[in-house]
């Protein structure tokens, strides 16, 4: 497979449209980069794609911003890792500032509110999904001392009203 020839400009603009128009999380963006990258570009092996794609889950922060960090550093060095971030981060910068200049005038609109509510219905949805897959297995391991956290913890978020700042700290004392 023939190498493209790097270019600063065409790092930006390949990243900005991998972030434009992939929807899904990290993995997802990762998968087209790794395609359009060493696959169409040909400017790094699978292999090296694979070993930024673990460094870049176990880096603090959103997984396509660390992997576009780690690709333009690799690519062109500091001044690749800029170029690569701002093309990963300017197209949801720039949806969200549009969504937000309109949403004044359609957060009155029935059917805008019916789509925010079935988004708040699924977002309950997922994050009952994780505290059951959690709670689950902190109950499978039959461990009466995270048994009786998680209990305690539960009681007190939900019934005394306590910060969950302050059970995160006391948890994790």
């Amino acid at each position: 497979m023939e190498r493209k020839k790097f270019g600063y400009g065409t790092l930006f603009f390949t990243m900005f449209t991998l972030s434009a128009f992939t929807f899904g999380g990290g993995f997802v963006i990762i998968s087209m980069m790794q395609k359009k990258i060493a696959g169409e570009y040909g400017w790094l092996s699978e292999e090296e794609i694979l070993n930024l794609t673990a460094i870049s889950q176990a880096a603090p922060g959103p997984m396509a911003v660390n992997m576009s960090m780690l690709v333009g550093y690799r690519m062109g060095g500091p001044l690749g890792l800029l170029v690569s971030v701002i093309g990963t981060v300017l197209p949801p910068l720039i949806i969200l500032s549009i969504v937000s200049l309109f949403y004044d005038a359609f957060s009155h609109s029935p059917v805008v509110k019916a789509a925010l509510k079935m988004m708040q219905a699924g977002v309950a949805a997922v994050l009952c999904d994780v505290v059951l897959g959690l709670s689950g297995k902190v109950l499978k391991d039959r461990n009466l001392f995270t048994i009786l956290l998680l209990v305690g913890a539960f009681a007190a978020a939900y019934v005394l009203g306590v910060n969950i700042v302050f059970i995160i700290l006391g948890a994790g004392l």
